[in-house]
């Protein structure tokens, strides 16, 4: 194997250098990056931008794309890539206050829908000088370290997950009807269990989960900011400062992550993103 792979910090996430991702990969580098992604939650591929066409193989190494909800933003050869610019053009695209920028709240992708996607894969194309890295926290470590009796608290719990809430402090992108009409509420389980090594971790959307299910919203609402804060806490969290070209995968299933969106008007940050199909949240 001539690949290394090497931890990024303790809460998650492993870089993976000495290898190529615009040529065929050997099987056993494949069987070592799905084992590392499985133990990491995180793996980050330092690359040079990749062609389209190079990017999805990659993508599906780990899994099946999707088409993603947006139309505005796939990829005019490739649609199972979203192109995602996030420059400010001039400086009133800058908000005063960062939490009305989307980006800027905690999240996972694609909750809103019945069967969200599992994976992310993000590539920086361009980034700004400074700024605009992407955090990350890991709340299969947040259930793993909860007590018990916590535990036993919010195992059995529902929650419903939204395009939008008003929890959060940012409105959503606005939608076509048609894609109105493909994201109507969904339920999904406070806590799931990982398809694939049947680890536990609190499903948890700061931007789009609404409430619990059975619960007043008074009650809801505390019960959310709790979780909130025990999975955003500093221990479980790992910043990502982008390189030109690098390629994070992500677990969506067990890590949330917003962007600091903090970075300089009129420089571009510009990224091409691929979701991997996943299985109903249980």
């Amino acid at each position: 194997m001539s690949l290394k792979i090497e931890p990024l910090g303790d809460a998650l996430g492993a870089e993976v250098s000495d290898i190529d991702l615009s040529k065929p990969l050997m099987e056993e580098d494949i069987a070592a990056v799905k084992d590392a992604f499985l133990d990491y939650h995180l793996l980050c591929f330092r690359s040079d931008p990749l062609a389209a066409e190079d990017f999805s193989a990659i993508a599906r190494l780990f899994g099946e794309p999707q088409l993603q909800l947006i139309r505005t933003t796939r990829h005019g050869e490739v649609p199972e890539i979203s192109v995602l610019d996030s420059t400010y053009k001039n400086a009133d695209q800058k908000p005063a206050d960062f939490k009305l920028n989307r980006k800027s709240g905690w999240h996972t992708d694609d909750s809103y829908f019945e069967v969200p996607a599992k994976v992310t894969l993000l590539q920086s194309i361009e980034i700004p000088k400074s700024g605009g890295h992407t955090r990350f926290c890991n709340t299969r470590k947040a259930y793993d370290d909860l007590a018990e009796e916590e535990k036993r608290r919010i195992d059995d719990l529902k929650a419903v997950h939204a395009y939008d809430t008003m929890r959060a402090p940012a409105r959503a992108k606005k939608r076509t009807k048609e894609e109105e009409e493909e994201t109507p509420e969904v339920v999904h389980p406070l806590v799931r269990t990982h398809e694939e090594n049947g680890s536990k971790a609190i499903y948890f959307n700061p931007n789009r989960t609404d409430r619990i299910v059975g619960m007043e919203r008074k009650d809801s609402d505390a019960l959310l900011d709790w979780v909130n804060e025990t999975i955003t806490q500093q221990k479980y969290r790992y910043d990502h400062e982008w390189r030109m070209g690098d390629l994070l995968v992500w677990d969506n299933r067990c890590l949330i992550h917003s962007v600091n969106v903090d970075f300089p008007v009129g420089q571009t940050r510009l990224h091409q993103r691929i979701l991997l199909k996943g299985a109903r949240p249980q």
